[in-house]
């Protein structure tokens, strides 16, 4: 039976959801601050390098600041007037194509007058059975109330005035805060190094660096997908024949700012002015056609391969910003929703209490090859398991994945099962998959390029080291369960393709016997393999048998993927010191190849 993994403290999950649902207040009910606070964020970023560019020519900071945001408020308000303008001027025309629009609405009638007549006399159908089945009452007098003309007109205007003066005092808080921020750039930059504290100003500074140089990217990388998206929606729209296509181009890039719903406006005045405009339905069809090819390619291969590599967000993250961000500020949330999404990633990457907004969001959320091995092992997908290492080993030698995943898998697999995580059945097929997999390791021949001809001294050498190496021989010895014997089947295999004579034992079997006849072959080195957490224990008590017994024999212990000094370890034997404590596979090969000399 699985059990139950080890539950945090009641006090702390609470204490979080407490944070979490703290913060979320505080976004919502302080709106009216923070959001004309992150639009001036934003727009800093953007006039930041203009702004540098014009103090390094000599130009005072003030009137650099001022420049730029002059210049930025131009293009807004040219840019509204303009769509503003374009959209009067084809609400004048629309009348001057009443025949156009007439005729396919006389289309569509023609082959839908038959359903909508049977939807008709079925709704009044269902009318009459309503209306026969009420009961009825006496009719009550409603009493009505004459409200004077003028106190309507004044409440009319005072309503249309506070819509007007509403979003220009919130512009008006957004410069204000941004000419702020452009002036004062480096004092906000040190109050935020004091905040954090002198102890963590590296990490801070870091951070810092790294917010500006992700918003700039995805900023300038924004600009540009939007300024070739216009071109080509504004060309194609030219080739089709709708009128004014050079500036349906320039509005459709420009309101891509606004994710999902920007993008949508930008169609519908092209899509609406073509079913004016032409006599038939494939102007606008072909209009939806280019609209649907363009954005299926922006949207789907080039925003999400430039902006997850710019920005560090994953395509998925991207989607569910946008909606939460336009959830809890509306519109305002939604054009703001990849800046603050970018500031939580980096606070995730640089702040480990916050390392859990790196996973969820960014893109490095990508499990090693042994915890992916693991992780399939323990749903029982054995194939998927042996196509990971498979996919690892190419290019790389064997001694590389048992040490980089198969012996990582095990420790990963024995502190589960120590810890009674894992059942039974699961920790049997991890280690059958395992010793099937080393099995299969035995023919394996590292891909590359073919050998070159040996020549007669490399031959004469190679025999040499041979004779050498049957007269070297290496006893592999198992310290306690089924993990260590599995290591010690690898450490042999390896040992083995080295062309070294050797023998795989467990610590059962080692009788006095073959004690005895080992101790009379002193060039003989034994191996004790051991993995660890709890393998410690088993592999001194079976060191200082094989140290009474054959105290002129090299004696080697590896305790697997350990991170103690080999020092250390060694002087934990106490009196039965071994000769040697390795780590890693590799480590053991280097360790006989050094003996063997």
């Amino acid at each position: 039976m699985i059990m139950p993994l080890a539950r945090l403290p009641e006090s702390r999950v609470a204490s979080s959801l407490l944070l979490l649902a703290g913060a979320v207040l505080v976004l919502i009910f302080a709106k009216v601050l923070l959001v004309p606070l992150a639009f001036a964020l934003t727009l800093s970023f953007v006039l930041v390098p203009g702004v540098s560019r014009l103090e390094k020519k000599g130009v005072p900071r003030i009137i650099s600041v001022g420049i730029a945001c002059c210049l930025l408020c131009a293009a807004l308000l040219g840019g509204a007037y303009v769509l503003s303008n374009q959209i009067l001027n084809v609400a004048e025309t629309l009348p001057s194509y009443r025949a156009n629009i007439q005729k396919k609405i006389e289309s569509l009638h023609s082959k839908t007058e038959v359903s909508l007549e049977a939807a008709a006399d079925l709704i009044e159908d269902m009318s009459g059975d309503l209306a026969n089945t009420k009961l009825s009452s006496p009719e009550k007098v409603t009493p009505v109330r004459v409200v004077g003309e003028r106190s309507d007109q004044l409440r009319s205007t005072a309503e249309l005035l506070m819509r007007t003066l509403q979003p220009i005092g919130e512009l008006g808080v957004v410069v204000i805060f941004t000419i702020y921020m452009l002036l004062h750039r480096e004092e906000l930059r040190h109050r935020l190094l004091l905040l954090a504290g002198m102890g963590n100003l590296n990490v801070m500074t870091h951070a810092l660096q790294d917010a500006t140089d992700r918003i700039s990217q995805y900023l300038v990388m924004q600009f540009q997908i939007n300024a070739c998206y216009g071109v080509l929606f504004g060309t194609g729209l030219f080739f089709l024949h709708i009128p004014e296509a050079t500036l349906w181009g320039v509005i459709a890039g420009a309101l891509r700012i606004v994710p999902f719903v920007g993008t949508l406006m930008g169609m519908a005045f092209p899509l609406i002015l073509s079913i004016a405009v032409s006599s038939s339905w494939w102007p606008p069809m072909l209009v939806a056609a280019l609209f649907f090819t363009l954005e299926m390619l922006t949207a789907n291969v080039v925003e999400p391969w430039l902006f997850s590599e710019r920005t560090g967000i994953s395509s998925l993250a991207l989607l569910a910003s946008a909606i939460f961000w336009s959830m809890l500020w509306g519109w305002p949330g939604l054009v703001l929703s990849t800046p603050l999404t970018v500031c939580l990633v980096v606070v995730g990457r640089h702040v480990p209490q916050f390392a859990f907004l790196n996973s969820l969001l960014g893109t490095t959320a990508k499990l090693s090859p042994a915890a992916h091995m693991y992780e399939r092992l323990l749903a029982l997908d054995q194939v998927e398991a042996s196509s990971i290492a498979e996919r690892y080993l190419k290019g790389r030698p064997l001694v590389k994945l048992y040490d980089s995943v198969v012996i990582p898998v095990l420790s990963l697999a024995e502190e589960d099962r120590h810890k009674g995580a894992l059942d039974d059945i699961r920790s049997k097929f991890v280690l059958l998959s395992l010793g099937e997999l080393v099995a299969k390791m035995t023919s394996y021949v590292q891909e590359g390029p073919p050998a070159e001809p040996k020549s007669e001294r490399a031959l004469l050498i190679e025999k040499m080291h041979v004779r050498v190496s049957k007269e070297f021989a290496i006893v592999c010895l198992s310290a306690n369960d089924q993990a260590d014997d599995l290591t010690t089947s690898m450490l042999t295999q390896l040992l083995e393709r080295d062309g070294h004579q050797t023998l795989k034992l467990s610590a059962e079997a080692l009788s006095e016997e073959i004690l005895a006849g080992l101790a009379t072959e002193t060039q003989t080195v034994v191996f004790i393999s051991a993995l660890p957490p709890f393998a410690f224990a088993q592999a001194r008590a079976l060191c200082i048998k094989l140290r009474s017994h054959l105290p002129k024999n090299r004696i080697a212990v590896a305790l697997w993927n350990s991170p103690e000094d080999g020092e250390e370890i060694i002087g934990r034997f106490g009196n039965a010191r071994p000769d040697a404590v390795v780590a890693t596979l590799k480590q053991a090969l280097q360790q006989v190849e050094a003996w063997r000399r």
